[in-house]
Order: C-alpha cells, then sequence, then structure tokens
C-alpha cells in the first residue's frame, strides 16, 4: 500500500487553520477536494523535508514546497477544484490570481510585516510564541526581512521613492480590488456558483487572515468589514470546510492510545536535543564573553554546582 500523501505547514491561530497565507490556500484547496493528506500543523520550518512551509511529500516520496506545484500535483492526482469550469471560467480565474497577487498581496505583506505596530504587536508576537526555542529568537526577524525583499520586487521599479506615498498607493489599489471582488461575489455562495474552485481557496486565505487578525493599525480590515458580502463569504467556509480546525489555543497532546502515539519518540528527542543546544550556546557564550571562567582551585574550596534552566514550548502536530 502506497504512503499517503503528507502536507507540512505553518500551525493555526486568530480563529484560523494556519496563520500563513500560502499554507493557508493549499489547505483550503485540499478541503474543497478531499484530497487524503495526512496534515501536520507545525511551528518549525526545519521539522518539513523541505525547510520551508508549506510542503508537500508526495505517495513517491517527492517533495514539493512551491503553493501552486503543490496544487498542481493534487490535480493531477485527480482532486480538481477546477473540474467542472467553462474556458471562460478558467479565463477568470487567472485574471482573478494576478489582481490578487498585484493588488491584495503586497497590502498583506506590508500590514502583517513591514507596519511596525502590527508586525510587533500580532506577527512577531504569534511567531515568537509558538516557535520552539532557539529559533523564536531570530527565524521572525529573517523572515520579516525575506518578506521586505518579496514586497520591493513586487512593487516593481516603479514604486514611489516616498515610503508615505507608496504605501497610500498599495492601500488604495487593495482596496479597489476588494471592492471588485464584493461585486463579482455579489450574493453567490462562491465566486463561480455553488461550488468552490481554486480561485475561492485563494481569495480565502487572502481575506481571512486579513479580516480574523486583531491588528493594532487595520486600515485595509475596516474597509474589509463594510463589505459584508466577502465577510459572510469568509465565514460560510471557515464553518463548513474548517468546523474545528480554528481553534485559538493547540488542542491537548493526544493520549498514548491516540492516534498520534508514533510521533511522542521524535517529539521527546527533538525536545531533548533543543534543551541540549541551547545549554551547549549559553555555556559557549558565557565562556567566550568572559562571564564564566574555568580556575583550578582546591577540593575544599570547590564551589557548589548551579543548575541551568530553560524554557520550551511545545509545537502543535
Amino acid at each position: 500500500m502506497a504512503a499517503p500523501m503528507e502536507l507540512f505547514c505553518w500551525s493555526g491561530g486568530w480563529g484560523l487553520p494556519s496563520v500563513d497565507l500560502d499554507s493557508l490556500a493549499v489547505l483550503t484547496y485540499a478541503r474543497f477536494t478531499g484530497a487524503p493528506l495526512k496534515v501536520h500543523k507545525i511551528a518549525n520550518p526545519w521539522r518539513s523535508p523541505s525547510g520551508t512551509l508549506p510542503a508537500l511529500r508526495t505517495t513517491h516520496g517527492e517533495v514539493i514546497s512551491v503553493p501552486h506545484k503543490i496544487i498542481t500535483h493534487l490535480r493531477k492526482e485527480k482532486y480538481n477544484a477546477d473540474y467542472d469550469l467553462s474556458a471562460r471560467q478558467g479565463a477568470d480565474t487567472l485574471a482573478f490570481m494576478s489582481l490578487l497577487e498585484e493588488k491584495l498581496l503586497p497590502v498583506l505583506i506590508h500590514t502583517f510585516w513591514i507596519d511596525t505596530k502590527n508586525y510587533v504587536e500580532v506577527t512577531r508576537k504569534w511567531y515568537a510564541e509558538a516557535m520552539p526555542f532557539p529559533l523564536n529568537f531570530f527565524l521572525p526577524g529573517r523572515m520579516q526581512r525575506q518578506y521586505t525583499e518579496r514586497l520591493q520586487l513586487l512593487c516593481g521599479e516603479h514604486r514611489p521613492e516616498n515610503e508615505e506615498e507608496l504605501e497610500k498607493e498599495l492601500y488604495q489599489e487593495a482596496g479597489e480590488c476588494l471592492t471588485l471582488l464584493s461585486q463579482r461575489l455579489g450574493s453567490q455562495k462562491f465566486f463561480f456558483g455553488d461550488a468552490p474552485a481554486s480561485l475561492d481557496a485563494f481569495v480565502f486565505s487572502h481575506l481571512a487572515l486579513l479580516l480574523q487578525a486583531k491588528l493594532p493599525s487595520g486600515k485595509l480590515q475596516a474597509h474589509l468589514r463594510g463589505l459584508h458580502n466577502l465577510c459572510a463569504y469568509c465565514a460560510h467556509i471557515l464553518s463548513l470546510y474548517f468546523p474545528w480546525d480554528g481553534a485559538e489555543v493547540p488542542p491537548p497532546h493526544q493520549t498514548p492510545g491516540g492516534p498520534e502515539t508514533e510521533e511522542e519518540p521524535y517529539r521527546r528527542r527533538n525536545q531533548i536535543l533543543s534543551v541540549l543546544a541551547g545549554l551547549a550556546a549559553m555555556v559557549g557564550y558565557a565562556l567566550l564573553s568572559g562571564i564564566v571562567s574555568i580556575q583550578r582551585a582546591t577540593p575544599a574550596r570547590t564551589p557548589g554546582s548551579r543548575a541551568l534552566g530553560m524554557a520550551e514550548e511545545d509545537e502543535e502536530e
């Protein structure tokens, strides 16, 4: 019997099954099509077979880490949400996908990773609390730099040099994009009628993040909340396809008789290795910086040993 396909993605928060845009899009598409995936919701990208999230391990052991390529592979495996679309609807899908990437994605990056207040109080806070030690000290900052570079690429050469002008232009175009999506959806359940398609997976992932996060600086969020059909659209997908996946608090660990028993030895091993690595780093830093020095002493004056403690967070799986 072939091994099941495995999807590794960022874990959930803010009432969503995943806080990552790409992970949420792939998860949603898989739910739409009923693809049989073994899902690993984690907060440590180094535990992914590709070192990034999301990532799909196929039944043949191949690893795919680009969201569009993951969805293409699912289509090849007969899990195609666009199977019943007409040629015109297929063309509309491509047009709206381009619109999302050009008009809405830059503002989402700016909102969650560039806006200082949102980044400190929402984005960095979530990743720092969810990631295991010591990754939570440096990975959020590295991710912010990567998203900053991505935003620069999306804006291209024609971006205004003044940051205020750039922000104003981005938010204006994103607001127009949301209004256009609202008009296109109208009173339908999904963008092409009563059944979801791949476009719905990508639109939902963009809108749900913006709608669900408690942003202290939420200019575009206020505009989205005024578009009631888009809000109802997100709520409908969440309740229908993710009724148990939006909890803010990670679910308790399985009991020894539960289905995740085989993961326990690996989890314990990773915890022990994390503790040892952290202790080694702390001791090495103390020795190199001169905080602690090694001196020869007589047995009568040997100081008592001190215990070093370190907190560690469990990852959701």
